[in-house]
């Protein structure tokens, strides 16, 4: 008896482990590429992008109640997922909605005479952020000559960059330069409304461009009034808390403003600019949220005023340390296929961080070993400090945009054109799932990409 005891007990014990081992096996994690294909979507990746990109939105202008539905459906989608807010709510989508206010400041009156003699109207520009300006003789004011020989264009850039208060005389050679600034600067200068100032600097002033081969400045008065408008706009901003690391955030995002409507017929839907960005940052939200493997913070962020200056990016990265940042990947048109095939995606400033050497080793590990993150082919376009990365960039954070668009051939770019008919939505199903697995190891907290050294980094103007 006391045998058979002994071998019932080696049974029940090997029938434990074999069941033990039976179900290790079964609660093995699947893949990342299982659950990426399981959680993202070919019919939620069309859904989003096909209502962001509606005639309902009428191209989301930046000024119209339609950029506010979209932002909306954005939060709404956020608070479905299961996101918080940056203050920890989730009670509301208005809890993801992040208000700031622009002004733009267009001229109104401008009277400038010089050495006691009154400029004509057709031979002034102003670029300003002031309400009024009543100068006479000052000595605070800057004042320049931009001779015959002389780059107008660097020449302007090297002063907006500066900040404060300037007179420029600009010689009459360069007057077909002179009257594109002059047009530019009619149409109102649009600021990020604040009263901080960065690092101690000038955020803003005025240029009062003059057309003049006069390069004997002793008397001077300026006087101009502008018309100020003010609006409010708003980003969406979701969070994902994280574990281990949840001090670390890695940045999601995209801008989902575009050119809205001209005149009572014709509608800028922007489905590929950047309604297609704007659905792969909730649709990766949705999948992280998912897996449940975040050790980082993961936030999701669309902005809004990418078309018109970067304000909504400019914003936020005000509201939180950007040292926390470990990346962000901001998503810019990939609604049709780049140069290299049907959904393979590139980014810009490869050579700047080591996020995209990082990328295209964890896409290298995984059973479709092609999938790669190509370096930007069109580096005379300057990409990188076309979208909202730059912003953050400056900062120091190792921030690039990824994207399909085939620039050089682009036909449909800021045309109304721009529809979901022209989006190749397989094409983009797919850059969004490889930017899913390649960016898995960021959110794990397995990978860190160096910083951007902001010192490399080109300044946005400090006036318009």
């Amino acid at each position: 008896m006391l045998k058979i005891s002994k071998l019932n007990n080696a049974i029940r014990v090997t029938a434990v482990i074999a069941v033990s081992a039976l179900t290790a096996c079964n609660t093995t994690q699947p893949s990342v590429e299982t659950q990426v294909n399981a959680n993202i979507s070919f019919e939620q990746v069309s859904k989003d992008v096909t209502y962001l990109a509606s005639n309902e939105l009428q191209g989301r202008g930046n000024f119209s109640k339609d950029i506010n539905t979209a932002a909306n459906y954005i939060a709404e989608r956020f608070k479905a997922i299961g996101l918080t807010s940056q203050s920890g709510s989730a009670n509301d989508i208005q809890s993801f909605l992040q208000e700031y206010r622009i002004k733009t400041v267009t001229p109104e009156k401008l009277n400038v005479t010089l050495n006691e003699n009154s400029i004509p109207s057709d031979k002034l520009a102003i670029a300003s952020s002031n309400d009024e300006i009543n100068w006479q003789n000052d000595k605070t004011i800057n004042i320049h000559s931009i001779g015959e020989d002389d780059d107008m264009r660097s020449s302007l850039q090297e002063i907006n960059h500066q900040g404060g208060n300037h007179i420029v005389l600009v010689n009459t050679a360069h007057e077909k330069m002179f009257k594109r600034y002059q047009a530019y600067f009619n149409r109102g200068i649009t600021k990020l409304e604040t009263s901080e100032k960065q690092s101690g600097e000038l955020t803003g002033g005025s240029i009062i461009l003059v057309l003049s081969n006069n390069k004997n400045l002793k008397k001077f008065t300026v006087q101009a009034s502008n018309t100020v408008n003010k609006t409010v706009l708003k980003n969406v901003v979701g969070v994902l808390p994280g574990k281990s690391k949840a001090d670390e955030i890695v940045l999601y995002s995209a801008h989902y403003d575009h050119l809205g409507m001209q005149g009572d017929s014709e509608i800028f839907n922007g489905a590929d600019d950047d309604a297609s960005g704007t659905s792969a940052i909730i649709n990766l939200a949705e999948h992280f949220s998912k897996t449940h493997a975040n050790e980082r913070t993961v936030m999701f962020a669309a902005f809004s005023a990418e078309e018109i200056g970067g304000f909504g990016s400019k914003y936020f990265s005000k509201q939180l340390n950007p040292d926390t940042i470990t990346a962000m990947v901001n998503i810019e048109m990939i609604g049709k296929p780049s140069k290299f095939g049907a959904g393979t995606v590139w980014m810009t400033g490869m050579d700047r961080s080591s996020l995209g050497e990082q990328l295209n080793n964890a896409l290298a590990s995984t059973d479709n070993n092609t999938l790669k993150v190509h370096n930007d082919p069109y580096p005379k376009q300057n990409l990188f400090y076309r979208s909202d990365n730059a912003t953050l960039a400056r900062l120091g954070v190792p921030a690039h945009s990824f994207s399909s668009t085939q620039l050089d051939k682009d036909e449909h770019y800021h045309q109304t054109s721009d529809d979901i008919n022209s989006v190749d939505l397989s094409s983009m199903h797919q850059v969004i799932k490889t930017l899913a697995i390649a960016t898995t190891p960021l959110v794990e907290g397995k990978i860190t990409p160096s910083r951007i050294d902001p010192n490399l980094v080109k300044n946005k103007g400090r006036i318009y």
